[in-house]
């Protein structure tokens, strides 16, 4: 193969690279963005929470304990007595209808892999069937 042509095929390539790298890193960040914009006005920007007043998410046992409801606690929101890490919160959270299946799923991944969380992944296909149990899919 001359080398023009190489050249131009590695360009090519790197492009391909670089579009494709680009894609995955808007999305792996869309799930911190919609944190920062629904979510950390309350639970704070590092997912502390507040006090006795407002559930951590940081190292939060709930997480993983209650995660086929999670997607229905952020769509619908919740009231009522909640125990996280041993300690009672008794607030209420509002819902989220807003959001689509896919940026509750991003959310949701988000929340499994930061701060200490080792939670494992949730597919769209999973939180839109566990969105069933609130009817709170909208498909999307």
């Amino acid at each position: 193969m001359p080398r023009a042509l190489q050249v131009l095929r590695g360009a090519a390539i790197a492009t391909a690279f670089g579009l494709l790298a680009g894609c995955f890193t808007n999305k792996q960040n869309e799930g911190a963005r919609l944190y920062q914009e629904h979510c950390s006005n309350c639970h704070g920007e590092q997912g502390a929470g507040l006090r006795r007043l407002i559930p951590p998410l940081a190292g939060s046992d709930y997480l993983s304990t209650n995660r086929a409801a999670l997607p229905c606690i952020l769509r619908k929101g919740q009231q009522g007595l909640v125990v996280v890490n041993a300690v009672e919160y008794n607030q209420v959270m509002p819902p989220h209808e807003d959001l689509t299946d896919s940026q509750i799923t991003n959310i949701l991944n988000f929340l499994q892999q930061s701060w200490g969380n080792k939670g494992e992944a949730y597919t769209i296909r999973e939180v839109s069937e566990l969105l069933g149990a609130c009817n709170g899919s909208d498909g999307r």
